[in-house]
């Protein structure tokens, strides 16, 4: 989850969103370095200071449908949260570090949708600026 996007949500707050946390407090894909969810940052804190409406920790299936039912009813942006064990045991590290990773995530999206999300870099700007 990227930080920088829980306050965004929360000054639109889109009536229909109901943001789903399943938090594991690691990076599993990257070989299961720990988060800052593990020992320092409490996310239901981070989403209400924010300026989520509603955000709150569930412990199991019955209370989270509980939330979400009543998530469902609100017309503002929720956060349920919910801690969960890890997935795998300990992976090996990926060859590629995040940023590369996005870059082919979004490419293999515009493989398969046939649709462009990012186009080629449009230096028609700088070639502006510096002329």
């Amino acid at each position: 989850m990227n930080l920088c996007g829980l306050p965004t949500i929360a000054w639109h707050n889109p009536g229909n969103l109901i943001h789903i946390l399943f938090d594991n407090e690691c990076y599993e894909a990257s070989g299961a370095t720990e988060t800052a969810t593990a020992a320092v940052a409490d996310a239901v804190t981070l989403a209400k200071g924010a300026g989520y409406k509603s955000a709150c920790w569930v412990k199991d299936p019955q209370e989270f449908r509980k939330e979400f039912l009543n998530a469902w009813e609100k017309s503002q942006s929720c956060l349920i949260a919910a801690k969960v064990n890890v997935g795998q045991p300990k992976l090996p590290p990926i060859g590629f570090d995040e940023v590369e990773n996005k870059y082919r995530f979004i490419r293999y999206i515009e493989q398969t949708e046939n649709r462009t999300i990012l186009g080629p870099a449009d230096h028609s700007m700088k070639a502006k600026a510096t002329e």
